[in-house]
Protein backbone atom coordinates (compact mmCIF):
# COMPACT_ATOMS: atom_id res chain seq x y z
CA UNK A 1 0.00 0.00 0.00
CA UNK A 2 1.51 3.68 -0.72
CA UNK A 3 2.03 6.25 1.61
CA UNK A 4 -1.05 8.36 0.44
CA UNK A 5 -3.29 5.23 0.13
CA UNK A 6 -2.04 3.99 3.77
CA UNK A 7 -2.53 7.44 5.17
CA UNK A 8 -6.32 8.17 3.83
CA UNK A 9 -6.95 4.07 5.13
CA UNK A 10 -5.76 5.71 8.25
CA UNK A 11 -8.42 8.63 8.84
CA UNK A 12 -11.19 7.13 6.76
CA UNK A 13 -10.81 4.22 9.83
CA UNK A 14 -10.46 7.40 12.21
CA UNK A 15 -13.36 8.52 10.76
CA UNK A 16 -16.40 5.58 10.30
CA UNK A 17 -15.16 5.43 14.31
CA UNK A 18 -16.01 8.63 15.36
CA UNK A 19 -19.39 8.47 12.77
CA UNK A 20 -20.13 5.21 15.04
CA UNK A 21 -20.20 6.78 18.37
CA UNK A 22 -21.98 9.95 18.07
CA UNK A 23 -25.51 11.08 17.63
CA UNK A 24 -26.85 12.05 13.68
CA UNK A 25 -26.03 15.99 14.60
CA UNK A 26 -22.44 15.08 15.41
CA UNK A 27 -22.66 12.53 12.16
CA UNK A 28 -23.47 15.06 10.21
CA UNK A 29 -20.74 17.25 11.21
CA UNK A 30 -18.27 14.60 11.29
CA UNK A 31 -18.89 13.65 7.76
CA UNK A 32 -17.23 17.17 7.11
CA UNK A 33 -14.13 16.16 8.66
CA UNK A 34 -10.77 15.56 6.51
CA UNK A 35 -7.06 15.05 8.28
CA UNK A 36 -5.98 17.61 8.46
CA UNK A 37 -2.70 18.64 6.54
CA UNK A 38 -0.80 20.59 9.33
CA UNK A 39 -1.60 20.15 12.74
CA UNK A 40 -0.33 23.46 15.02
CA UNK A 41 0.39 23.30 18.67
CA UNK A 42 0.35 27.04 19.88
CA UNK A 43 1.96 27.47 23.38
CA UNK A 44 1.54 30.96 25.23
CA UNK A 45 4.88 30.47 27.63
CA UNK A 46 2.80 31.04 31.18
CA UNK A 47 -0.97 32.15 30.16
CA UNK A 48 -3.37 31.49 32.82
CA UNK A 49 -6.65 30.40 31.83
CA UNK A 50 -8.53 33.53 33.09
CA UNK A 51 -6.76 36.10 30.73
CA UNK A 52 -7.89 34.71 27.99
CA UNK A 53 -11.71 35.64 28.81
CA UNK A 54 -11.08 39.00 31.31
CA UNK A 55 -9.99 40.97 28.27
CA UNK A 56 -12.42 39.24 25.84
CA UNK A 57 -14.37 42.59 24.82
CA UNK A 58 -10.91 43.80 23.87
CA UNK A 59 -10.03 41.00 21.80
CA UNK A 60 -9.60 41.09 17.68
CA UNK A 61 -11.98 39.53 15.77
CA UNK A 62 -9.64 36.44 14.93
CA UNK A 63 -7.05 35.98 17.68
CA UNK A 64 -8.17 34.34 20.60
CA UNK A 65 -11.44 35.21 19.45
CA UNK A 66 -11.25 32.44 16.75
CA UNK A 67 -11.42 29.85 19.55
CA UNK A 68 -13.82 31.19 21.59
CA UNK A 69 -16.44 32.46 19.18
CA UNK A 70 -16.06 29.49 16.08
CA UNK A 71 -13.73 26.93 18.33
CA UNK A 72 -13.72 24.43 20.58
CA UNK A 73 -12.35 25.77 24.47
CA UNK A 74 -12.61 23.98 27.76
CA UNK A 75 -13.56 26.53 30.47
CA UNK A 76 -11.97 23.84 33.05
CA UNK A 77 -8.79 22.52 31.89
CA UNK A 78 -5.85 21.90 34.32
CA UNK A 79 -2.47 20.21 34.75
CA UNK A 80 -2.32 17.08 36.55
CA UNK A 81 0.85 17.33 37.77
CA UNK A 82 2.34 18.57 40.90
CA UNK A 83 4.83 20.91 39.95
CA UNK A 84 4.31 23.00 37.12
CA UNK A 85 7.18 24.51 35.65
CA UNK A 86 8.35 25.07 31.73
CA UNK A 87 10.14 21.66 30.84
CA UNK A 88 6.90 19.50 32.40
CA UNK A 89 4.47 21.46 30.76
CA UNK A 90 6.58 21.56 27.49
CA UNK A 91 6.90 17.90 27.63
CA UNK A 92 3.50 16.72 28.42
CA UNK A 93 1.70 18.24 25.27
CA UNK A 94 2.32 15.95 22.50
CA UNK A 95 2.79 12.84 25.03
CA UNK A 96 0.18 13.11 26.73
CA UNK A 97 1.94 11.73 29.49
CA UNK A 98 3.15 12.58 33.47
CA UNK A 99 6.00 13.44 34.37
CA UNK A 100 6.41 9.83 35.66
CA UNK A 101 6.21 8.49 32.37
CA UNK A 102 8.70 11.93 30.41
CA UNK A 103 11.08 12.32 33.46
CA UNK A 104 10.83 15.95 33.24
CA UNK A 105 11.25 16.47 37.53
CA UNK A 106 11.65 19.98 36.92
CA UNK A 107 13.21 22.76 34.53
CA UNK A 108 16.52 21.40 36.41
CA UNK A 109 17.31 18.89 39.45
CA UNK A 110 19.94 16.99 41.58
CA UNK A 111 21.18 13.75 40.99
CA UNK A 112 19.59 12.24 43.91
CA UNK A 113 22.92 10.29 44.43
CA UNK A 114 25.62 12.91 44.04
CA UNK A 115 24.01 16.45 43.83
CA UNK A 116 25.23 17.35 40.59
CA UNK A 117 23.06 19.78 38.72
CA UNK A 118 21.16 18.43 35.80
CA UNK A 119 19.56 20.63 32.85
CA UNK A 120 16.25 18.92 31.53
CA UNK A 121 17.26 19.16 28.44
CA UNK A 122 21.35 18.82 28.67
CA UNK A 123 22.99 16.62 26.39
CA UNK A 124 26.71 17.60 26.13
CA UNK A 125 27.25 15.49 22.89
CA UNK A 126 25.73 17.81 20.90
CA UNK A 127 25.90 21.65 20.52
CA UNK A 128 24.32 24.55 18.92
CA UNK A 129 25.25 25.19 15.21
CA UNK A 130 27.07 28.12 14.79
CA UNK A 131 26.63 29.50 17.97
CA UNK A 132 29.12 28.56 21.07
CA UNK A 133 27.26 26.13 23.82
CA UNK A 134 27.82 26.18 27.15
CA UNK A 135 28.06 23.14 29.36
CA UNK A 136 24.20 22.84 30.13
CA UNK A 137 22.52 24.12 27.41
CA UNK A 138 19.33 22.58 25.89
CA UNK A 139 20.66 20.47 22.78
CA UNK A 140 18.55 17.53 22.56
CA UNK A 141 15.65 15.32 24.21
CA UNK A 142 18.27 12.63 26.02
CA UNK A 143 16.17 12.88 28.76
CA UNK A 144 12.72 12.82 27.75
CA UNK A 145 12.04 9.40 28.18
CA UNK A 146 7.84 9.12 26.36
CA UNK A 147 7.70 9.31 23.11
CA UNK A 148 5.28 12.27 21.41
CA UNK A 149 3.17 12.26 19.14
CA UNK A 150 5.55 13.27 16.09
CA UNK A 151 7.27 10.24 16.88
CA UNK A 152 4.18 8.42 16.09
CA UNK A 153 3.23 10.48 13.19
CA UNK A 154 7.13 9.86 11.66
CA UNK A 155 6.71 6.31 12.29
CA UNK A 156 3.52 6.11 10.74
CA UNK A 157 4.07 8.37 8.02
CA UNK A 158 8.30 8.58 7.07
CA UNK A 159 7.59 11.51 4.83
CA UNK A 160 5.94 13.58 7.49
CA UNK A 161 7.89 16.97 9.04
CA UNK A 162 7.36 17.83 12.71
CA UNK A 163 9.30 21.18 13.56
CA UNK A 164 9.15 23.00 16.70
CA UNK A 165 10.54 26.34 17.48
CA UNK A 166 10.76 28.67 20.84
CA UNK A 167 12.54 31.56 22.54
CA UNK A 168 13.53 28.41 25.21
CA UNK A 169 15.56 25.49 24.13
CA UNK A 170 13.47 23.41 26.02
CA UNK A 171 9.93 24.86 24.85
CA UNK A 172 11.18 23.52 21.61
CA UNK A 173 12.74 20.23 21.95
CA UNK A 174 10.43 18.61 24.26
CA UNK A 175 7.57 19.13 22.38
CA UNK A 176 9.60 18.31 18.97
CA UNK A 177 10.17 14.92 20.47
CA UNK A 178 12.73 12.28 19.37
CA UNK A 179 12.70 12.67 15.23
CA UNK A 180 11.49 15.91 15.20
CA UNK A 181 13.27 19.13 14.70
CA UNK A 182 14.04 21.89 17.37
CA UNK A 183 14.90 25.34 16.81
CA UNK A 184 15.83 27.62 19.54
CA UNK A 185 16.26 31.26 19.50
CA UNK A 186 20.28 32.49 20.54
CA UNK A 187 19.81 34.93 22.89
CA UNK A 188 23.58 36.60 22.21
CA UNK A 189 22.93 36.96 17.80
CA UNK A 190 19.21 37.08 17.87
CA UNK A 191 19.26 34.26 15.08
CA UNK A 192 17.18 31.07 15.70
CA UNK A 193 19.73 27.70 15.77
CA UNK A 194 18.83 24.19 15.94
CA UNK A 195 21.63 21.75 17.37
CA UNK A 196 23.47 18.41 16.21
CA UNK A 197 21.23 16.59 17.49
CA UNK A 198 19.06 17.45 14.71
CA UNK A 199 21.58 17.73 11.67
CA UNK A 200 25.12 19.40 10.58
CA UNK A 201 24.19 22.04 9.19
CA UNK A 202 20.97 24.44 8.46
CA UNK A 203 19.17 24.14 5.86
CA UNK A 204 18.97 27.14 3.07
CA UNK A 205 15.75 28.65 4.86
CA UNK A 206 17.15 28.83 8.12
CA UNK A 207 20.08 30.34 6.80
CA UNK A 208 18.53 32.92 4.68
CA UNK A 209 16.06 33.88 8.04
CA UNK A 210 19.12 34.51 9.84
CA UNK A 211 21.07 36.59 7.64
CA UNK A 212 18.40 39.00 7.05
CA UNK A 213 18.98 39.53 10.84
CA UNK A 214 15.24 40.20 11.47
CA UNK A 215 15.69 40.68 15.34
CA UNK A 216 17.55 44.04 14.96
CA UNK A 217 14.39 46.14 13.28
CA UNK A 218 13.28 45.64 16.82
CA UNK A 219 16.28 47.65 18.22
CA UNK A 220 14.92 50.61 20.11
CA UNK A 221 11.82 49.25 19.18
CA UNK A 222 9.11 50.65 21.67
CA UNK A 223 6.34 48.87 23.45
CA UNK A 224 3.43 51.18 23.93
CA UNK A 225 -0.02 50.47 25.30
CA UNK A 226 -2.28 49.13 22.82
CA UNK A 227 -5.46 50.82 24.25
CA UNK A 228 -6.29 54.18 26.28
CA UNK A 229 -5.72 54.29 30.09
CA UNK A 230 -9.12 53.70 30.72
CA UNK A 231 -9.06 50.32 28.83
CA UNK A 232 -6.88 48.76 31.69
CA UNK A 233 -8.96 49.62 34.74
CA UNK A 234 -9.13 46.03 35.76
CA UNK A 235 -5.48 45.53 35.65
CA UNK A 236 -2.97 46.59 38.83
CA UNK A 237 -1.80 49.94 37.50
CA UNK A 238 2.57 50.62 36.58
CA UNK A 239 5.36 51.11 38.39
CA UNK A 240 4.67 48.94 41.70
CA UNK A 241 7.00 48.70 43.88
CA UNK A 242 7.20 44.33 43.74
CA UNK A 243 7.44 44.65 39.82
CA UNK A 244 11.26 43.24 38.69
CA UNK A 245 13.37 45.70 36.52
CA UNK A 246 10.92 47.75 34.36
CA UNK A 247 7.59 48.19 35.16
CA UNK A 248 5.81 50.93 32.78
CA UNK A 249 4.54 51.31 29.30
CA UNK A 250 5.96 52.97 26.97
CA UNK A 251 8.88 50.67 27.14
CA UNK A 252 12.04 51.15 24.82
CA UNK A 253 13.80 47.92 23.87
CA UNK A 254 17.75 48.18 23.79
CA UNK A 255 20.18 50.29 24.63
CA UNK A 256 23.57 51.97 22.87
CA UNK A 257 24.17 52.45 19.62
CA UNK A 258 24.03 49.11 18.11
CA UNK A 259 22.09 45.91 18.33
CA UNK A 260 24.20 43.53 20.90
CA UNK A 261 23.53 40.41 23.46
CA UNK A 262 22.34 42.34 26.15
CA UNK A 263 19.42 43.37 23.44
CA UNK A 264 18.87 40.39 22.08
CA UNK A 265 18.00 38.49 25.57
CA UNK A 266 16.18 41.88 26.39
CA UNK A 267 13.73 41.09 23.52
CA UNK A 268 12.43 37.99 24.72
CA UNK A 269 10.28 39.55 27.28
CA UNK A 270 8.50 41.88 25.06
CA UNK A 271 5.90 41.50 22.20
CA UNK A 272 8.31 41.33 19.99
CA UNK A 273 9.97 38.46 20.32
CA UNK A 274 6.81 36.77 19.52
CA UNK A 275 6.25 38.23 16.36
CA UNK A 276 9.79 36.90 15.80
CA UNK A 277 9.23 33.09 16.13
CA UNK A 278 5.68 33.74 14.43
CA UNK A 279 7.88 35.36 11.61
CA UNK A 280 10.30 31.53 12.09
CA UNK A 281 6.76 29.74 11.89
CA UNK A 282 6.03 31.81 8.70
CA UNK A 283 9.90 30.69 7.51
CA UNK A 284 9.37 26.83 8.26
CA UNK A 285 5.87 26.96 6.34
CA UNK A 286 7.60 27.98 3.46
CA UNK A 287 10.75 26.51 3.93
CA UNK A 288 9.66 22.76 4.46
CA UNK A 289 6.25 23.52 2.86
CA UNK A 290 4.16 22.26 5.37
CA UNK A 291 0.92 21.15 4.75
CA UNK A 292 1.45 20.96 1.12
CA UNK A 293 0.94 17.25 0.37
CA UNK A 294 -0.45 14.05 1.83
CA UNK A 295 1.65 13.46 4.68
CA UNK A 296 0.01 15.42 7.66
CA UNK A 297 2.76 17.80 9.24
CA UNK A 298 3.29 19.15 13.10
CA UNK A 299 4.35 22.50 13.86
CA UNK A 300 4.83 23.37 17.77
CA UNK A 301 5.68 27.12 18.33
CA UNK A 302 6.02 27.84 21.74
CA UNK A 303 5.59 31.93 22.51
CA UNK A 304 8.14 32.79 25.46
CA UNK A 305 7.23 36.58 25.66
CA UNK A 306 4.36 36.24 28.14
CA UNK A 307 6.60 34.20 30.52
CA UNK A 308 9.09 36.81 31.04
CA UNK A 309 6.34 39.57 31.53
CA UNK A 310 4.81 37.88 34.32
CA UNK A 311 7.76 36.87 35.96
CA UNK A 312 8.45 40.45 36.39
CA UNK A 313 5.20 42.30 36.86
CA UNK A 314 2.40 39.49 37.41
CA UNK A 315 -0.09 38.58 35.15
CA UNK A 316 -2.52 40.84 36.84
CA UNK A 317 -0.44 44.08 35.59
CA UNK A 318 -1.21 46.29 32.69
CA UNK A 319 1.53 45.45 31.35
CA UNK A 320 1.01 41.78 31.45
CA UNK A 321 -3.24 42.70 30.02
CA UNK A 322 -1.51 44.90 27.41
CA UNK A 323 1.40 41.39 26.40
CA UNK A 324 -1.42 39.50 25.65
CA UNK A 325 -3.73 42.19 23.48
CA UNK A 326 -0.54 42.43 21.87
CA UNK A 327 -0.11 38.53 21.65
CA UNK A 328 -3.82 38.23 20.33
CA UNK A 329 -3.03 40.28 17.23
CA UNK A 330 0.13 38.54 16.86
CA UNK A 331 -2.00 35.40 16.45
CA UNK A 332 -4.72 37.13 14.37
CA UNK A 333 -1.76 37.50 11.72
CA UNK A 334 -0.65 34.07 12.00
CA UNK A 335 -3.93 32.59 11.70
CA UNK A 336 -4.59 34.87 8.54
CA UNK A 337 -1.20 33.54 7.02
CA UNK A 338 -2.22 30.08 8.00
CA UNK A 339 -5.70 29.97 6.12
CA UNK A 340 -3.97 31.60 3.37
CA UNK A 341 -0.93 29.34 3.12
CA UNK A 342 -2.57 26.03 3.93
CA UNK A 343 -6.03 26.92 3.26
CA UNK A 344 -8.94 26.99 5.25
CA UNK A 345 -10.07 23.63 6.76
CA UNK A 346 -7.12 22.37 5.91
CA UNK A 347 -5.26 22.46 9.25
CA UNK A 348 -5.85 22.26 13.09
CA UNK A 349 -4.72 24.31 16.05
CA UNK A 350 -4.30 23.56 19.38
CA UNK A 351 -3.47 26.16 22.08
CA UNK A 352 -2.58 25.36 25.72
CA UNK A 353 0.03 27.01 27.87
CA UNK A 354 2.84 25.00 30.18
CA UNK A 355 1.61 26.66 33.60
CA UNK A 356 -0.32 29.39 34.78
CA UNK A 357 1.12 32.52 37.57
CA UNK A 358 0.93 32.77 41.26
CA UNK A 359 -0.40 36.40 41.70
CA UNK A 360 2.52 38.63 43.24
CA UNK A 361 2.38 37.99 46.91
CA UNK A 362 2.50 41.83 47.75
CA UNK A 363 -0.61 41.90 45.36
CA UNK A 364 -2.51 39.37 47.20
CA UNK A 365 -1.55 40.87 50.63
CA UNK A 366 -2.97 43.96 49.43
CA UNK A 367 -6.19 42.01 48.57
CA UNK A 368 -6.43 40.78 52.09
CA UNK A 369 -5.21 36.89 50.73
CA UNK A 370 -2.09 36.40 53.04
CA UNK A 371 0.86 35.10 51.17
CA UNK A 372 4.94 36.05 51.37
CA UNK A 373 8.22 35.45 50.16
CA UNK A 374 10.83 32.74 51.46
CA UNK A 375 14.60 32.94 50.40
CA UNK A 376 14.84 28.90 49.86
CA UNK A 377 18.91 30.02 51.09
CA UNK A 378 17.89 30.71 54.65
CA UNK A 379 15.09 28.32 54.75
CA UNK A 380 17.64 25.86 54.36
CA UNK A 381 20.06 27.54 56.59
CA UNK A 382 17.50 27.51 59.40
CA UNK A 383 16.32 23.29 58.88
CA UNK A 384 19.90 22.42 59.05
CA UNK A 385 20.78 23.90 61.85
CA UNK A 386 17.68 22.71 63.57
CA UNK A 387 18.76 19.27 62.62
CA UNK A 388 22.20 19.69 63.21
CA UNK A 389 21.30 19.76 66.78
CA UNK A 390 20.38 16.20 66.83
CA UNK A 391 22.25 14.58 64.08
CA UNK A 392 25.53 16.64 64.80
CA UNK A 393 27.10 19.82 62.43
CA UNK A 394 26.86 19.61 58.95
CA UNK A 395 25.03 20.85 55.25
CA UNK A 396 22.16 17.57 56.25
CA UNK A 397 20.04 18.86 53.30
CA UNK A 398 21.62 19.13 49.52
CA UNK A 399 18.99 22.04 48.39
CA UNK A 400 16.40 22.27 45.99
CA UNK A 401 15.77 19.41 43.44
CA UNK A 402 12.44 19.47 41.46
CA UNK A 403 9.85 20.32 44.39
CA UNK A 404 11.55 19.10 46.67
CA UNK A 405 14.90 18.76 49.10
CA UNK A 406 17.56 16.23 48.77
CA UNK A 407 19.13 14.69 51.77
CA UNK A 408 23.43 14.61 51.51
CA UNK A 409 23.81 10.95 51.84
CA UNK A 410 27.49 11.29 51.72
CA UNK A 411 27.30 12.96 54.83
CA UNK A 412 24.96 10.59 56.78
CA UNK A 413 27.32 7.88 55.71
CA UNK A 414 30.42 9.22 56.66
CA UNK A 415 28.84 10.07 59.87
CA UNK A 416 26.73 6.40 60.28
CA UNK A 417 23.38 8.38 60.26
CA UNK A 418 20.56 6.68 59.93
CA UNK A 419 19.20 8.65 56.62
CA UNK A 420 15.26 7.66 57.87
CA UNK A 421 15.61 9.03 60.61
CA UNK A 422 17.31 12.05 58.91
CA UNK A 423 14.56 12.60 56.63
CA UNK A 424 11.42 12.05 59.46
CA UNK A 425 12.90 14.82 60.93
CA UNK A 426 13.75 17.21 58.31
CA UNK A 427 9.92 16.45 56.76
CA UNK A 428 8.60 17.73 60.09
CA UNK A 429 10.88 20.89 60.14
CA UNK A 430 9.15 21.59 56.84
CA UNK A 431 6.00 21.53 58.10
CA UNK A 432 6.39 23.96 61.22
CA UNK A 433 7.56 26.73 57.92
CA UNK A 434 5.19 29.21 57.18
CA UNK A 435 6.06 29.10 53.49
CA UNK A 436 5.80 25.08 53.42
CA UNK A 437 1.93 23.78 53.21
CA UNK A 438 2.30 20.01 53.32
CA UNK A 439 5.82 17.91 52.62
CA UNK A 440 6.07 13.91 52.46
CA UNK A 441 8.58 11.67 52.39
CA UNK A 442 9.70 10.39 48.98
CA UNK A 443 8.40 7.06 50.35
CA UNK A 444 5.36 8.46 51.33
CA UNK A 445 4.55 9.38 47.71
CA UNK A 446 5.76 6.20 46.62
CA UNK A 447 3.56 4.09 48.40
CA UNK A 448 0.44 6.29 47.91
CA UNK A 449 -0.75 9.44 50.35
CA UNK A 450 -4.04 8.43 52.23
CA UNK A 451 -7.18 9.34 50.39
CA UNK A 452 -8.24 12.85 51.05
CA UNK A 453 -4.40 14.36 51.43
CA UNK A 454 -4.27 17.62 49.52
CA UNK A 455 -2.87 17.06 45.58
CA UNK A 456 -1.87 12.87 46.06
CA UNK A 457 -3.16 12.33 42.78
CA UNK A 458 -1.02 15.23 41.10
CA UNK A 459 2.10 14.23 43.47
CA UNK A 460 1.42 10.70 42.88
CA UNK A 461 1.28 11.63 38.48
CA UNK A 462 4.59 13.52 39.30
CA UNK A 463 6.78 11.18 41.01
CA UNK A 464 9.94 9.72 39.03
CA UNK A 465 11.79 7.32 41.22
CA UNK A 466 15.19 7.57 40.23
CA UNK A 467 14.55 11.46 40.46
CA UNK A 468 12.27 12.61 43.05
CA UNK A 469 13.53 14.38 46.23
CA UNK A 470 13.68 12.96 49.33
CA UNK A 471 11.58 14.97 50.94
CA UNK A 472 8.73 16.51 48.72
CA UNK A 473 7.30 19.97 49.62
CA UNK A 474 4.56 22.04 48.36
CA UNK A 475 4.09 25.72 49.48
CA UNK A 476 1.95 27.64 51.06
CA UNK A 477 -0.70 29.54 49.12
CA UNK A 478 0.04 32.82 47.69
CA UNK A 479 3.73 31.97 48.89
CA UNK A 480 7.01 32.52 46.67
CA UNK A 481 10.29 30.50 47.85
CA UNK A 482 12.27 32.57 45.88
CA UNK A 483 15.02 34.87 46.54
CA UNK A 484 14.11 37.03 43.81
CA UNK A 485 12.94 40.57 45.84
CA UNK A 486 9.90 41.36 43.55
CA UNK A 487 7.88 39.83 40.78
CA UNK A 488 6.39 36.09 41.02
CA UNK A 489 6.92 33.15 39.40
CA UNK A 490 4.67 29.42 39.36
CA UNK A 491 5.42 25.73 39.83
CA UNK A 492 2.46 24.51 42.54
CA UNK A 493 -1.11 22.64 42.55
CA UNK A 494 -2.62 25.56 43.24
CA UNK A 495 -4.94 26.55 40.52
CA UNK A 496 -3.66 29.48 39.66
CA UNK A 497 -0.49 27.59 38.56
CA UNK A 498 -2.77 24.62 36.94
CA UNK A 499 -5.85 26.22 35.23
CA UNK A 500 -4.68 26.83 31.76
CA UNK A 501 -6.49 27.03 28.71
CA UNK A 502 -6.82 24.42 26.14
CA UNK A 503 -8.45 25.51 22.53
CA UNK A 504 -8.76 23.92 19.56
CA UNK A 505 -9.59 25.30 16.30
CA UNK A 506 -10.70 22.19 14.40
CA UNK A 507 -12.97 22.62 11.56
CA UNK A 508 -15.30 19.84 11.23
CA UNK A 509 -15.75 19.16 14.87
CA UNK A 510 -18.29 20.38 17.38
CA UNK A 511 -17.61 23.89 18.71
CA UNK A 512 -18.18 25.48 21.53
CA UNK A 513 -17.35 26.04 25.32
CA UNK A 514 -16.81 22.99 27.37
CA UNK A 515 -17.28 22.78 31.53
CA UNK A 516 -16.35 19.82 31.96
CA UNK A 517 -12.72 19.19 33.77
CA UNK A 518 -9.91 17.93 31.62
CA UNK A 519 -6.63 17.68 31.52
CA UNK A 520 -3.38 18.77 29.61
CA UNK A 521 -2.75 14.80 29.04
CA UNK A 522 -6.06 15.16 26.75
CA UNK A 523 -4.39 17.31 23.91
CA UNK A 524 -2.01 14.08 22.37
CA UNK A 525 -4.88 11.43 22.07
CA UNK A 526 -7.02 14.79 20.72
CA UNK A 527 -4.80 15.17 17.76
CA UNK A 528 -3.70 11.37 17.76
CA UNK A 529 -7.47 10.69 16.37
CA UNK A 530 -7.53 13.85 13.78
CA UNK A 531 -4.84 12.36 12.63
CA UNK A 532 -5.95 8.93 12.43
CA UNK A 533 -2.65 7.41 14.21
CA UNK A 534 -2.00 5.98 17.60
CA UNK A 535 -1.62 7.83 20.92
CA UNK A 536 1.82 8.05 22.17
CA UNK A 537 2.51 4.65 24.26
CA UNK A 538 2.75 6.43 27.54
CA UNK A 539 -0.19 8.85 26.77
CA UNK A 540 -2.76 8.03 29.49
CA UNK A 541 -5.33 11.18 28.67
CA UNK A 542 -8.69 10.20 26.69
CA UNK A 543 -9.82 12.49 23.41
CA UNK A 544 -11.68 15.68 24.52
CA UNK A 545 -14.84 15.94 24.49
CA UNK A 546 -16.81 17.50 21.19
CA UNK A 547 -13.46 16.32 19.58
CA UNK A 548 -13.88 12.62 19.37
Amino acid sequence: MSRTHLLGALALAALLSACATTDSKSTVKAETRTQPRLVVLLVIDGLPQWQVTAYRDQLAPDGFRRFLDRGTWFSSAHYSHAHTVTAVGHATFLTGAHPSATGMLSNEWRDPATGASIYCTQDEAHSYIGHKTKKQDGTSPKNLRAESLGDVLKRVSPASKVIAMSAKDRGAILPAGKVGTAYMYMSETGHFASSTYYMKDHPAWVTAFNDARPADKYFKAVWKPLLAEAAYKQSVPDGQPWYSGAGKLPMTIGAGDAPGANFYGSLIGSPFSDVLTLDFARAAIAGEALGQDDAPDILAVSLSGHDYVNHSHGAESRISHDHTLHLDRALQAFFAHLDEKIGKGRYVVALSADHGFMPVPEYSQSRGQGGGRQNPAQLMARINAELSKTFGDGAWLRGSSGNGSLINHALVKEKNVSAAALAVAARDLFRKEPAIAHAWLKTEVKAGLPAGTPFAELLKNHYIDDLSPDIIIVPSRNWLISSWVGGTTHGTPYDYDTHVPIMFYAPGYETGRVDTRVSVIDIAPTLAKMLGIPAPAQSVGNALPKLR
